[in-house]
């Protein structure tokens, strides 16, 4: 089966579910699966889907994983006991072919925050070897040639010693073989310029370190879940530093947009912070206002970290690097660019919150077409909350 191991998802999956289990246990939320590339049909392997998910929600946390997350200094022993005793339950998940358009699928998860959260990684990852299992041939070799030539690329390159970079690559992957199988060769071809990996499991396995803090969903929830709209930045940033105490401390700068995240991350954040990451829009144009901001509010960007992690490939990671070094710290997250990247074209799919406790949430992308959302009345209300101008077209 594709998913063998509770582990096999993103770190910060883990770290917001521990700062719901302590301030939000009682939420209540709905994601949506969406798929961007047209004309894909997955319904005709909606069978084995579903099958996947059965096995998924089969699965416990082994003594050795709990050992495992406890070491982390940031998970606390009541979290941990918490998983000793978690199972995903299957009755959360509604998949079914799409009424609306022939070979689409329809998937929702809906329930209490705290026993959904776990679902999106893993569920990406079964959709995406599913397809790719029944539509082409892996061509590891092939694989390997194209992993060789990216890592050479920033490997011998004159002055990138300090370049590093982490796999992000866990929902996209081609397969959990090839990204098991990848992860050794990335370190042995780049040494100290690969940090580690977003998915807990193989960090694991691997002895890598780890690496996440918070999605996209952290801040739409307190879209419900704060005293006022305006303020669901704000409350969700302190709601973290309270959980984290300064550790974890990258905040996430596009929910509802550069310019609004700015409005809020005021001199208090700027220096509470340990950096900021980007995952939309112009990575350039973004870099120059953070680090114009941080100097607004009395604060050295060479004292931060700008983390990119946005559709990247190499080239791209080294224009960043050299853009950028000696003006602030920056690290990348690349994902889809290592993970699946041996011939086959990539899916563009996603899971994302659309409900907290009966009301719509959304992130307002800085990139045109990646807002999701279905309620259209409550996008427009949040764009005249946040004094943002109506979306362009994609």
């Amino acid at each position: 089966m594709i998913i063998q191991s509770l582990l096999d998802t993103d770190l910060y999956k883990f770290t917001m579910m521990q700062a719901v289990l302590h301030q939000y246990p009682g939420a209540i939320v709905q994601y949506r699966f969406k798929c961007r590339t047209p004309g894909i049909d997955l319904a005709q392997f909606i069978d084995q889907i579903n099958a996947e998910i059965d096995h998924l929600c089969r699965l416990r946390f082994s003594a050795e994983e709990l050992d495992y997350l406890a070491s982390l200094r940031y998970m606390k022993k009541d979290f941990i006991d918490f998983l000793g005793l978690f199972r995903l339950d299957r009755k959360y998940i509604d998949l079914r072919p799409s009424a609306t358009v022939p070979g689409e699928i329809a998937l929702d998860i809906t329930g209490p925050w705290l026993h959904t959260i776990l679902f999106e990684v893993p569920l990406l990852a079964i959709i995406n070897e599913v397809w790719f299992r029944n539509t082409s041939q892996a061509d590891f070799a092939e694989g390997e040639r194209r992993l060789a030539a990216k890592t050479a690329l920033l490997r011998d390159a004159p002055g990138f010693e300090n370049c590093r970079i982490a796999d992000y690559g866990s929902r996209r992957r081609y397969s959990r073989a090839w990204h098991g199988h990848m992860l050794p060769l990335i370190r042995q071809q780049l040494g100290s310029q690969f940090v580690g990996t977003s998915n807990v499991h193989f960090a694991r396995i691997y002895g890598m370190t780890p690496h996440g803090t918070m999605a996209h969903e952290w801040l739409q929830a307190f879209q419900a879940l704060g005293p006022r709209l305006i303020d669901s930045q704000s409350v969700a940033l302190e709601s973290w530093a309270r959980e984290y105490r300064g550790d974890l401390g990258i905040a996430l700068s596009d929910v509802v947009g550069l310019e609004a995240f700015l409005r809020d991350f005021d001199m208090y954040f700027c220096k509470l912070f340990d950096g900021i990451r980007h995952d939309s829009g112009d990575p350039f144009v973004w870099g120059d206002r953070i680090i114009e901001h941080l100097k607004a509010n009395k604060t050295d960007p060479l004292s931060k970290v700008l983390v990119f992690s946005d559709g990247l490939n190499i080239a791209k990671v080294m224009k960043l690097y050299d853009y950028f070094r000696g003006r602030c710290q920056v690290a990348f997250g690349v994902g889809t660019h290592l993970t699946n990247d041996l011939g086959p074209t990539p899916l563009n799919i996603v899971i994302k919150m659309i409900r907290c406790n009966g009301q719509p949430v959304a992130k307002l992308s800085d990139s045109p077409g990646k807002s999701m959302c279905d309620d259209p009345g409550y996008l427009a209300y949040l764009r005249q909350v946040f004094n943002l101008p109506p979306e362009p077209a994609a």
